[in-house]
């Protein structure tokens, strides 16, 4: 049995969490006094949804490996996240196919990297062709939404795609919504250019997610209607946001979050492949990215249209925190408990029967960029850090 004492990420309570396996036995509160005053916090696991690599690591290369996913997944650990979704984006057939093949087999043979990889998230290809919706989409791999070829994807996976971002207007958007919703996978929006109309019935069809609400858009849109205040107005959607410092501004991340409510936004970093990499120019297959010395990743040539983020997890809890006054309870959990329930996981907690996925860390103070994880515990095993 292993156990570690700390402070509740929820309510500051001194507790001793002790584990056996994997599953968590008992979480006892303990007495205050000075000295648990100074001990650091404890909360469960982050989960995020939109991760698409690390390193240079792309998981919609068409060279990824089984190597190449472990290693980059791995940084993740380091910023407290013991479950995320490897998302590919648009590419053509033949890479998506690989990527996920590749990915699947890395789960097969590794376990702490199964249990980290509870699902994919397939963000493309079946997006707007537009500039601006389609972001750093390559636009040649843009594709009319096919079930055969989702089914075909969905085989290599072995059935591990649980999400897939599209865009209402593209072609047989709203028969692919259903199906794919009446199999079990969520259907989110993005990278669309779509009209009220088009949303409306994208989400009638089946459609619960809106992907980085505010991003993947046109520098310049009409005030209203448009395809932003559509989604942020639906009731039926949750809006997962990129609040990193550079996605969007404070007041944006302020507004989204009251109209959705802590319930209904789940916090992703939406890492780009290039994220941990050195300012300068990096390409490949998908197209050519800048990493600038502020650390945004942008797509190579302007300054406007951001490549994904290059910060974790970690760093977006606590910019929510900043940017809206929001405690650290509800900032965690949106990057965690919220995802988890949507597509349909077991929820973290720090309970007893629970998967002992457990985040040790130092609670975050004025101008922290983010989290100071100490230790991560995935499925009862310290892979980051110490305990003690």
């Amino acid at each position: 049995m292993a156990q570690l004492h700390a402070r509740r990420y929820d309510t500051g309570e001194p507790v001793r969490v002790t584990w056996t396996g994997s599953t968590i036995a008992s979480v006892t509160p303990l007495a205050a006094t000075a000295e648990t005053s100074r001990w650091p916090l404890v909360a469960p696991g982050l989960f995020d949804p939109q991760v698409n690599g690390y390193a240079g690591v792309w998981f919609s290369d068409p060279q990824l490996t089984p190597e190449k996913v472990e290693a980059a997944v791995k940084p993740y650990l380091a910023m407290g996240v013991t479950r995320l979704c490897p998302t590919l984006i648009t590419a053509s057939h033949e890479a998506l196919k690989n990527g996920l093949a590749a990915i699947r087999l890395a789960c097969e043979r590794t376990d702490w990297l199964a249990q980290m990889v509870p699902g994919c998230h397939l963000e493309g290809p079946f997006i707007s062709p537009v500039d601006g919706c389609r972001g750093a989409h390559p636009r040649e791999h843009v594709r009319p939404a096919s079930w055969e070829e989702f089914q075909l994807l969905q085989d290599a996976a072995g059935g591990l795609v649980r999400l897939i971002t599209l865009a209402p207007e593209a072609p047989y958007a709203q028969d692919f919504i259903r199906k794919a919703t009446a199999s079990g996978v969520v259907v989110s929006i993005g990278h669309t250019c779509a009209e009220t109309q088009q949303i409306e019935a994208a989400v009638d069809a089946g459609a619960r997610l809106s992907t980085h609400l505010g991003n993947g858009a046109q520098g310049m849109i009409r005030r209203h209607p448009n395809y932003i205040w559509d989604q942020l107005a639906d009731d039926r959607l949750a809006a997962s946001l990129i609040v990193d410092g550079q996605h969007l501004p404070e007041s944006v991340v302020r507004c989204m979050l009251r109209v959705k409510g802590v319930d209904r936004v789940i916090l992703t970093c939406d890492a780009s492949g290039w994220a941990g990499c050195a300012p300068g120019v990096h390409g490949n297959q998908l197209g050519d990215a800048e990493v600038l010395e502020d650390g945004r990743i942008v797509v190579a040539g302007q300054r406007q249209f951001l490549a994904g983020s290059g910060v974790g997890t970690d760093t977006c809890v606590v910019k929510m925190i900043q940017f809206t006054g929001v405690s650290l309870a509800e900032a965690v959990d949106m990057a965690g408990r919220n995802a988890a329930r949507l597509l349909g996981f077991p929820l973290p907690s720090l309970e007893p029967e629970t998967r002992a996925d457990l985040v040790l860390f130092d609670a975050p103070q004025p101008g922290d960029g983010k989290m100071r994880v100490r230790a991560a515990v995935l499925a009862g095993q310290t892979r980051v850090g110490t305990l003690s």
